[in-house]
């Protein structure tokens, strides 16, 4: 019953934040042209942008585990560069909408999370992507937001200032932010404590991508070198079932709906 209505909540969520975003986007096109026009990138717009699309690489990685079809991950892939976060609550929301009434009362976050060919318990054999260079690349994006803000800052100075706010300065911060809920859903759920999680989610809304390669990288630290890259995706104890899958997977389930939906210690 809880499962259902945290996809109840969710789909809605995601569906109210995509129309939003077609909103923003219909409404600053009719009031300040296009976007792509030179005196629009500013120090601030450009530094905002390498922010936005570092945060867009955790969710085109996710798309890419998920789809199945070459062709299928690479169209969404470009949805997402092309698009922003309206790829991305369509996407997620067309993930709840495949999900079975089982699934969907059975912790449905991480039925949406699991690759389709994974359902039936044991993920297909094929080549991983090695943690450690998934571990490598996370922590140069995360370095090169961190140079491009100090840069930004030494060069042009804070970004409280309201001049900056243009039109499609706005219209970005409201694209970039809708994908931080993305990010806040699945760092709330992998969370064992709801204190842990108001932290990591206050410091992806305060510090954007630098947060998001912070805690991905603490993330992969956890796993082995030998594990499938798509084990960050989960906590520890669905690690272990993928690990096993002879334990008992409604158990678990009921352990972690137990976890995700009571009040966190």
């Amino acid at each position: 019953m809880a499962g259902s209505a945290v996809v109840t909540a969710l789909k809605a969520l995601f569906l109210v934040l995509g129309c939003f975003m077609v909103a923003t986007l219909i409404y600053t096109i009719a009031v300040d042209g296009l976007p792509f026009r030179s005196d629009l990138l500013t120090p601030w717009m450009a530094a905002t942008l390498v922010d936005y699309y570092i945060n867009v690489v955790p969710l085109a990685a996710w798309v890419w585990y998920k789809e199945s079809n070459f062709f299928s991950a690479l169209l969404w892939t470009v949805l997402l560069i092309c698009l922003g976060s309206v790829t991305t609550c369509f996407y997620i929301l067309l993930q709840f909408l495949k999900l079975s009434p089982q699934e969907s009362s059975q912790d449905p976050i991480y039925h949406v999370l699991l690759r389709h060919s994974s359902k039936d318990g044991m993920e297909q054999k094929k080549q991983h992507f090695p943690v450690i260079i998934a571990r490598i690349t996370f922590i140069a994006l995360g370095g090169l937001m961190l140079v491009t803000l100090l840069y930004t800052i030494f060069t042009n100075g804070s970004p409280f200032r309201k001049e900056l706010l243009t039109p499609w300065m706005t219209a970005t911060l409201i694209d970039f932010y809708i994908n931080v809920v993305a990010l806040s859903v699945w760092v709330a759920y992998k969370e064992s404590s709801w204190l842990s999680a108001f932290v990591w989610i206050f410091l992806l809304i305060c510090s954007g991508s630098i947060s998001t390669c912070a805690y991905i990288v603490r993330e992969l630290f956890q796993l082995s070198s030998l594990d499938p890259l798509y084990f960050v995706l989960f906590n520890s104890g669905y690690r272990y079932v993928k690990l096993s899958p002879s334990l008992d997977f409604s158990f678990v389930n009921a352990s972690r709906e137990l976890h995700f939906f009571c009040p966190k210690i």
